[in-house]
């Protein structure tokens, strides 16, 4: 697994055990939308963005497994970040919002798991502290059902550095919007960020859409991790994190005044004594200002600090920041990490009670093995091809299910003319059978269907590095999304592999005797399916629908490493190392039927085409599609695969595997050309990849190194992998940005982008010319953009334009939208593209907890353990949500091994009240209801029940409770006096 970022902004992309997974990477350029007042930065930004003529770099963070690694791109512009460094500490001395995000979410995950446990009977011996990693965490977690595969805690780790990754971006798509990282003492609108992402995020696990639930998730823990690095909240004297920040129905207290001042000039460059007395004794709160541009500021007020702030050079002079150990006040550094770490696993606690530890699992990833996507034609001609989905399908829900390697998820996306969609995404196995089910084949008059359109919705759904399988026998009406497609395909790393029937061998398509043209698709039309799934890495495989059934197989065999993968059109010879550490290795040849290929393995034995079954492999063949799988048992080494054809094929080679790398290289995807980086550690298990250049054209990138993990062999071994994925080279730059990643149902947002066109890396501020502009969503929302914009004569280099969406009345809260922008040059030979993930998120106007009244208690326990079980306590609360609420939409024993019973009756003045009627024996005598509403928010009642030797009549108590919006209500029921209930509001 691996994570490539590239230049100022932080864009990343993931390579899983599955499949190696690169991005787009135009030379000085990336993909993330940066902040458009960025641009008066770019002075700075040049020198660090990767060219062909200068020098980049990669980062490659090896965790403690062997096969779970990142690579990234990172540039140190520490002067310009905001808050804790995004992803490193090159001197290694400071915690990172990586270091934190990873530590919170690995710590919470195990704790959950414990619980999980605990409630089950089962032993839980992981000790949980900040060694944890992911593959401890993940292993110490199998034991509570979830799978223990190598697979899974790889993308158990990639799900995590998505959320790293999305929290760092934070520092790029809005770093000059103060909300976002509590400058300028914005506490309010900084918590409303909290809020309205928080709810997005649980609004999204609702619709299990975990993708987008994570990214949302990642960008509000950065502002949360933010408010202890910015604020004075550690220099005040807390030890335990500011809980109001996620409790939108408490009120932020203690503010310091516009006009109040905070600071004094610092002596010296010392800051430490900087903060006044006054403000402190008081404990008032403040932040530092912070602006890139101007040093205005109220009178007195401290400052953030740093290079790049403006505002730190007026007085008082210096700043407050402890962003890390070198910062205005980073002897105080560790503490606010420390306690940015329990505040985000306080906001993971919340959100895990909303949504359930099933999904909170799922929403983490620990749970996440490979999903299952299908996009299938339901055109009138397709019955066949639908039959053998099932059939496949099925096969692969059956043979899996409860085990290791049962899909965490199942997307299936119909399309057909004038209709796709909708997307269905569940991780019910039965009700994907169910959906699937349901297709039938009808219709489809005219040939051409919508299939990348269905495509692009499966493509923005799928997590990363998925693999994607569609199914069809009609060209795509829809051609004109090829761009489009290719951008996410890009930008997700996700594998698409085309099942095409019926595709004639002639250029001409066959016409009926009535004049309409048949069904079979022409070669120009499958070409595009090709070219598509080339760049994904992925196979167009042509068969008949009679044969279908026999290729279908690559579908089960999809779970695996890329040792090589070549398309060259042309006679060509293909090495691969084969290692120790490889199982179950596979070949896949795809071409014309006039192909033929020689095996050689590292011992000089061969086998050729002709011969099904060998000493080295055996092969079948479908269509234009040879599935060869290799023995490769004590036959370490290199290996080659000769293919003899001058039309266009493609080569790849997976397997299975655990290794250390100790080579990357880039090198061209259709010949000979490589580019080899140097790999220098910089501690802490992270390693530098520097290159001098990178291939023009097309190129993937490509790993070497030692299995040093293998135990059935004595020695170290090479191995090889290849990232599936292709990266392009572009002298376009488009970057974009929304000012909100939120979108109200109803609402229109405004998203401004920028068209340049970059020399070695820099914009070049002489060019002109115009380009054609494409501005696709993938729920085909309404949407206005530029058909072209041009860059003139004295612009600088660079043209603007906006593009509006509009997410109609009726999206559903935590619906995803991915919208795609492209620009390309006059002669259409380069083509560049920005992706943003948006997310309708419906305005949070009810943010108070559900409330808990206790009705009654009764029976009292015996005070000997032996007798607990022949007694029973009862517990009976009412729980509301007002009547301007939202509604109870879920009641759960978060602690207690009694029965819960639930019922609704209507209260005096109009609202529903939930009645939930807890039951136990004595052995458990103590009982922590949830109650969630319908918008996630949380409350939880705790009753306790205390050991008594005698019964007692009845009478009445008062009771405190406490709510968790800070508010104490006093509460009379009756109760058995030997039995005190405590009922807390958290």
């Amino acid at each position: 697994m691996g994570v490539l970022c590239l230049g100022l902004r932080i864009i990343c992309v993931k390579f899983a055990h599955s499949h190696l997974g690169l991005l787009h990477f135009p030379p000085g350029k990336s993909k993330l939308a940066e902040t458009e007042e960025l641009g008066q930065l770019r002075q700075y930004q040049s020198k660090f963005l990767p060219s062909t003529s200068s020098s980049s770099s990669l980062s490659s963070i090896m965790a403690a497994r062997q096969t779970v690694m990142f690579l990234a791109v990172v540039f140190p512009l520490s002067g310009l970040i905001q808050g804790f460094q995004p992803l490193f500490s090159f001197h290694g001395k400071s915690t990172t919002h990586r270091d934190i995000t990873q530590r919170a979410v690995l710590r919470k995950t195990a704790e959950v798991c414990r619980d999980i446990a605990a409630s089950k009977g089962r032993d839980f011996s992981l000790t949980i502290d900040d060694s944890l990693s992911a593959d401890k965490v993940q292993r110490a977690c199998s034991s509570t059902g979830t799978s223990s595969s190598l697979l899974s805690t790889v993308r158990f780790q990639t799900s995590i550095a998505n959320m790293y990754f999305s929290n760092a971006a934070v520092d790029v798509v809005f770093a000059l919007s103060e909300e976002y990282h509590f400058d300028d003492e914005t506490f309010e609108r900084g918590r409303d960020v909290i809020t309205a992402g928080v709810a997005a995020v649980k609004a999204s696990v609702k619709l299990e859409n975990f993708v987008a639930g994570r990214w949302t998730l990642g960008r509000v823990c950065h502002t949360l991790q933010d408010f202890y690095s910015h604020s004075n909240w550690v220099e005040l004297g807390k030890t335990t994190p500011y809980s109001t920040l996620i409790k939108p129905d408490q009120l932020l207290e203690n503010l310091a005044g516009l006009s109040t001042p905070t600071c004094r000039n610092c002596t010296g460059g010392n800051c430490d004594n900087n903060l006044l007395p006054d403000l402190l004794q008081q404990g008032l709160l403040t932040s530092g200002y912070f602006n890139v541009f101007s040093s205005a500021k109220p009178a007195g007020k401290c400052s953030h600090g740093g290079t790049f702030d403006q505002t730190s050079r007026q007085e008082p002079v210096g700043g407050i920041n402890k962003d890390d150990v070198g910062s205005s006040h980073g002897s105080l550094h560790h503490k606010a990490a420390d306690l940015a770490v329990n505040a985000t696993m306080e906001l993971l606690e919340d959100i895990r009670v909303a949504v359930g530890d099933k999904n909170f699992l799922r929403l983490i990833g620990l749970s996440q093995s490979s999903v299952l996507c299908f996009v299938i034609d339901t055109t009138g001609s397709m019955s066949d091809d639908i039959a053998e989905a099932k059939r496949v399908s099925f096969n692969i829900i059956d043979s899996k299910r409860g085990t290791q390697q049962e899909p965490s998820a199942y997307i299936l996306v119909p399309f057909n003319d004038p209709g796709f969609g909708p997307l269905m995404i569940t991780t019910n196995a039965d009700v994907f059978k169910d959906s699937i089910n349901k297709l039938t084949a009808m219709g489809g008059g005219d040939i051409p269907e919508l299939c990348l359109s269905g495509l692009q919705l499966a493509l923005t759904a799928a997590p990363q590095s998925s693999e994607i399988f569609v199914f069809t026998d009609a060209p795509a009406k829809d051609a004109h999304l090829k761009s489009t497609i290719l951008a996410l395909i890009e930008s997700t790393k996700s594998v698409v592999t085309f099942m095409l029937t019926e595709v004639l061998a002639s250029r001409r398509r066959r016409r009926s005797p009535q004049g309409v043209s048949s069904r079979e698709m022409s070669q120009s039309d499958t070409q595009l399916y090709r070219d598509l799934a080339r760049a994904s890495g992925g196979q167009a495989i042509e068969v008949t629908k009679s044969s279908l059934s026999l290729a279908t197989v690559v579908i089960e065999d999809s779970s695996a490493s890329a040792v090589v993968v070549r398309n060259p059109g042309r006679p060509d010879h293909f090495t691969f190392t084969v290692d120790g550490s490889l199982r179950n290795i596979t070949a896949y040849i795809t071409g014309a039927s006039s192909l033929t290929f020689n095996l050689t393995s590292s011992t000089g034995v061969s086998q050729s085409s002709s011969q099904s079954s060998g000493p080295l492999a055996s092969f079948t063949t479908v269509g234009n599609l040879r599935r060869i799988s290799l023995n490769t048992d004590n036959q370490t080494g290199s290996w080659k695969i000769s293919v003899d054809s001058n039309n266009l094929y493609s080569v790849k080679v997976t397997g299975s595997d655990t290794v250390n790398v100790t080579e990357v290289t880039l090198c061209d995807s259709s010949g000979p050309t490589e580019v080899n980086g140097s790999l220098q550690s910089v501690g802490s298990g992270n390693f530098l990849v520097t290159f001098s250049g990178v291939p023009a054209g097309d190129f993937v990138l490509r790993l070497r190194g030692e299995d040093s993990g293998s135990t059935s062999r004595s020695t170290l071994s090479s191995f090889q992998r290849q990232a599936s994925t292709q990266i392009k080279t572009s002298s376009i730059s488009v970057t974009a940005q929304a000012n909100n990643t939120n979108i109200e149902p109803g609402s229109t947002i405004s998203i401004p982008f920028t068209v340049a066109t970059t020399t070695n890396g820099v914009v070049n501020d002489s060019a002109t010319g115009t380009f054609t502009v494409r501005a696709n969503n993938d729920r085909s929302y309404t949407l206005t953009s530029p058909s072209r914009v041009t860059i003139a004569a004295g612009s600088g280099g660079k043209a603007n334009g906006t593009v509006t969406l509009t997410a109609p009345a009726s999206a559903a809260s935590g619906t995803d939208v991915t919208l795609t922008i492209e620009a390309e040059n006059a002669a259409a030979t380069d083509i560049n593209y920005a992706v943003l993930r948006l997310s309708v998120a419906a305005k949070v106007t009810d943010i108070t907890r559900p409330v808990c009244q206790v009705v009654s208690s009764s029976t009292s326990c015996p005070s000997s353990s032996s007798l607990c079980a022949s007694s029973q306590w009862k517990f009976i609360a009412n729980l509301t949500d007002g009547i301007n609420g939202t509604g109870i939409e879920s009641v759960t024993i978060r602690q207690g091994n009694g029965t819960l019973n639930t019922s609704t009756v209507a209260g005096a003045g109009g609202e529903n009240i939930t009645v939930a009627h807890y039951s136990s024996s004595c052995c458990s005598q103590n009982v922590e209801l949830a109650a969630v509403d319908r918008v996630g928010n949380v409350g939880t009642c705790v009753g306790q029940a205390r050991e008594s030797t005698t019964a007692a009549p009845t009478t009445t108590a008062a009771v405190n409770t406490t709510s968790t919006g800070g508010n104490t209500l006093i509460i009379s029921h009756c109760l058995w006096i030997s039995v005190v209930v405590s009922v807390l509001w958290k």
